[in-house]
């Protein structure tokens, strides 16, 4: 795989910019329904050159994009973004998976949604932090919730999935309501 860039370090992962080379790695993971029944994304068909565009857009895009890595061992785990940032409004979604079965239950999400977190808040002055997941993805609600996030709407039976509907769970957390500090590689020299 390529090389990573430490943007955000944590005590578990570090989050880099995309690299063109993780292409293939994503085709992979979206094979997986484990992975994309949460995504969204299932009836998807994913392949090198559509992952190769996707890459190319978010790096051109205005999003905060990046690779999760497994500090340990330098291996891409994962992919986070901060998008559609308001600047007026000091708003912005939180997206975020983990590829590999192998990876999940570990913390590796839960730290890079607070490494997300102190970025968004405390580096671009972001306000309001919101994500959407799906009502079945039990797990996943009761890591936002342990991290501060709280449900403000659904959006019910939007999600059709093998041969069901499911909700959609709209929940967010505000800059005031998040007191943690993620990011161990901040400038040692700004007064605390």
């Amino acid at each position: 795989m390529g090389r990573y860039y430490k943007k955000l370090v944590g005590e578990k992962v570090y989050l880099s910019p995309l690299n063109m080379e993780d292409a293939e790695k994503y085709v992979e993971w979206f094979c997986d329904f484990s992975l994309t029944d949460g995504l969204g994304s299932t009836g998807k068909v994913e392949n090198i050159e559509s992952e190769k565009q996707w890459i190319e857009n978010a790096l051109k895009s205005n999003d905060y994009n990046f690779a999760i890595i497994n500090l340990e061992n330098d291996e891409i785990i994962g992919n986070c973004g901060l998008m559609n940032i308001k600047t007026r409004d000091r708003i912005g979604t939180i997206g975020i998976f983990i590829g590999d079965e192998k990876n999940r239950n570990k913390g590796y999400g839960a730290e890079t949604v607070g490494l997300l977190l102190d970025y968004g808040f405390n580096y671009l002055n972001l306000n309001n932090i919101m994500l959407q997941v799906k009502s079945f993805n039990e797990r996943a609600i009761a890591c936002y919730k342990k991290l501060g996030f709280k449900e403000f709407g659904r959006r019910r039976q939007s999600y059709f999935l093998n041969g069901k509907y499911y909700d959609d769970v709209n929940m967010d957390i505000l800059a005031e309501e998040f007191q943690d500090k993620y990011i161990k590689n901040r400038n040692p020299y700004l007064p605390e």
